[in-house]
């Protein structure tokens, strides 16, 4: 993993590192404020959490991997059996309790989470500045990573509790959203690339994760890519067609997959008589075809592009086209939570940041010469290498600051219930 980026001009590092732990958790408690207790205990399939066992992971997290360290002191733990109930996936750490279990435990409560999460803030805010030089420059990166790793469940929190509301046959709001109008959205351009060599992968002191480098080159064949992302109103287009009932646009394992789930239409959509409804964080509402398509899989995405007699990019074609648009899009600040329309953007490359994670034709594996991490949190990305497709560009509930060209998001093809989209790809 990098090392921490480097502290504003005059902000002591420890002080920066602290307000910034204190804005991260202090989102995530604002994220659950539209929630009940109940809603908080919820576990609607095994891929999801409970928004409570989130509240209290992160929390885990700090625990085992910074203030148990001895640079903090003797610190004693909210409650030790939390230990087994939080821990996610660290085998190095112990034993835990199942993943698809996690909604069953209805102790400790919501008001037990908040307590404890309270405990670890006071923890952390007595003993941080207090510890000396070298083990802050030994521990930070440790920090940094628990910051980005909080960010990273603060979205989950949102796409989780959106897939429970889905179930629920009352189909509840999280919170009233703005409603977007239909608006003309412009053709897909293709810009080109020329063929040669590019470097790809992190470089530099700010923060990465461990799987975004190390740098290294690639040779790419001449390749376009599209301008902006794919629409709903162009995803009709594909169903109208016959693109869910057409094998010869699927792959072998997608057209499996479509089977057994009987999709014929993204996550979250239904139909009302002749038309489409989806539902979103503020409820149900009519189909807005200038939006972007979100909740497909990668197998659905690429029927389509297959269908649009184009392909997905590949990850380093995605990182070269999209390395040097700023990152402003429709991410969780924007506080729309759902995608919106593209609207008079004059970016050569538009829509690169925000809205839907962007589904590429990349698996998830190693860079060259890549190396985890020693220790536990070497877990945290090098094992899961193995069945998963690539994901870039972050969504309407990605945090501004948490997103960059460079990062790599995985999920196994079949996923749907993140916000996933697509930009489709030529080769020339």
């Amino acid at each position: 993993m990098r090392r921490a980026p480097l502290t504003l001009p005059g902000v002591e590092p420890r002080a920066d590192l602290l307000n910034r732990y204190r804005e991260i958790r202090a989102a995530v408690t604002a994220a659950c404020d539209p929630l009940s207790a109940e809603d908080m205990g919820v576990q609607s399939m095994p891929d999801a959490s409970p928004t409570k066992w989130h509240l209290a992971h992160t929390s885990w997290f700090y625990e085992t991997f910074v203030l148990s360290d001895l640079a903090f002191g003797c610190y004693e733990p909210f409650d030790p059996a939390f230990s087994y109930l939080f821990n996610s996936y660290y085998e190095a750490v112990g034993e835990r309790h199942p993943r698809p279990k996690r909604g069953f435990l209805t102790r400790p409560s919501v008001g037990d989470v908040f307590r404890y999460r309270a405990h670890v803030d006071a923890a952390m805010a007595e003993r941080l500045p207090r510890i000396s030089e070298t083990d802050f420059a030994r521990l930070r990166m440790v920090i940094e990573t628990g910051l980005n790793h909080e960010q990273q469940h603060l979205e989950l929190i949102f796409t989780d509790i959106k897939h429970a509301f889905a179930q629920n046959p009352l189909k509840p709001a999280y919170r009233e959203l703005t409603r977007p109008e239909e608006c003309p959205v412009g053709p897909l351009c293709w810009v080109e690339f020329d063929a040669g060599v590019r470097r790809i992968g992190h470089a530099g002191d700010d923060f990465a994760y461990d799987n975004e480098g190390p740098p290294h080159r690639v040779f790419l064949e001449p390749f376009a890519i599209g301008s902006r992302l794919v629409t709903c109103g162009e995803f009709l287009a594909f169903m109208a067609d016959g693109g869910y009932t057409r094998p010869e646009l699927w792959l072998s394992d997608g057209w499996a997959a479509k089977k057994f789930n009987d999709w014929e239409a993204p996550l979250y959509w239904q139909r009302e008589g002749d038309r489409w409804s989806v539902f979103t964080l503020g409820g149900i509402r009519p189909i807005v075809e200038s939006e972007p398509v979100a909740h497909v899989s990668f197998y659905e995405a690429d029927a389509y592009s297959r269908w649009e007699k184009a392909r997905l990019p590949t990850e380093a074609e995605w990182e070269v086209a999209c390395s040097d648009a700023p990152v402003n899009g429709n991410l969780l600040e924007q506080d729309r939570l759902h995608p919106a329309p593209l609207t008079g953007d004059g970016m050569r490359i538009a829509q690169a940041f925000g809205d839907v994670w962007e589904w590429t034709q990349s698996p998830y594996s190693p860079y060259p010469g890549y190396a985890p991490a020693a220790g536990a949190l070497g877990e945290y990305n090098g094992k899961f290498m193995c069945n998963q497709m690539v994901l870039r560009g972050g969504s309407c509930v990605t945090p501004r600051s948490h997103i960059r060209a460079t990062y790599r998001n995985f999920f196994p093809p079949e996923a749907r219930w993140q916000f996933s989209g697509l930009r489709l790809a030529r080769s020339l």
